[in-house]
């Protein structure tokens, strides 16, 4: 804590990492009134993407 107050913010990047999977399809959706909501995802072809994100604070 004492290491805190001697950190010059305009220094700092936070980053995130976060993923996704293509196989990933919606579970609910519109449609007109009696018609059925056709919905699509890949069989057995889906990868994983990972993103990265850095923020910094004069940025």
């Amino acid at each position: 804590m004492a290491y805190q107050g001697r950190i010059d913010p305009s220094r700092l990047v936070f980053i995130d990492e976060t993923w996704t999977k293509t196989n990933m399809a919606p579970l609910r959706g519109w449609a007109p009134c009696g018609q059925r909501l056709p919905g699509k995802a890949p069989h057995g072809h889906w990868k994983t993407m990972t993103f990265l994100a850095a923020l910094r604070h004069d940025r």
